[in-house]
């Protein structure tokens, strides 16, 4: 018996919400960002970049979400991880893909399940995380 729960995807309106909800943490700090959210498959949903941020902040802040989504959990409990001697040191160079292990990333789930991620590049990685922490909990609060 198949006791499974279908779990709504996050909505493009949710994924705007949290780029505006990071963007004004962001602003509050003083800090000019960009913002990535992705949705559960790893597809791009919404983005904006601060017209001052610093052009990386795109990459980075998208390369971040995608790290938190796959690993669901926040990149910046991932840093430890991967550093040598950590339990995932070699993962940065053993895969083909655009992770990130820099705080600023943060799954986005319901139901305990990941529906996407967002990321946060521009502010140092404390900020990052600090931003991205507070969309997503603005999100959660509704």
């Amino acid at each position: 018996m198949n006791t499974t729960t279908a779990v709504a995807p996050l909505t493009t309106a949710e994924a705007e919400a949290l780029v505006t909800a990071a963007h004004r943490a962001a602003e509050a700090a003083g800090v000019t960002v960009s913002v990535t959210v992705l949705d559960a498959g790893g597809h791009l949903l919404a983005f904006r970049r601060d017209d001052r941020a610093v052009l990386i902040s795109g990459e980075t802040s998208t390369r971040k979400a995608y790290t938190a989504l796959q690993l669901n959990t926040p990149t910046a409990d991932l840093v430890d991880a991967v550093q040598p001697g950590g339990v995932f040191h070699t993962l940065p160079t053993a895969l083909d893909r655009p992770l990130l292990f820099i705080a600023g990333g943060v799954p986005v789930q319901r139901g305990g399940r990941p529906v996407g991620a967002i990321g946060v590049g521009g502010g140092a990685p404390e900020q990052d995380h600090s931003f991205a922490t507070a969309a997503v909990d603005a999100l959660v609060r509704g």
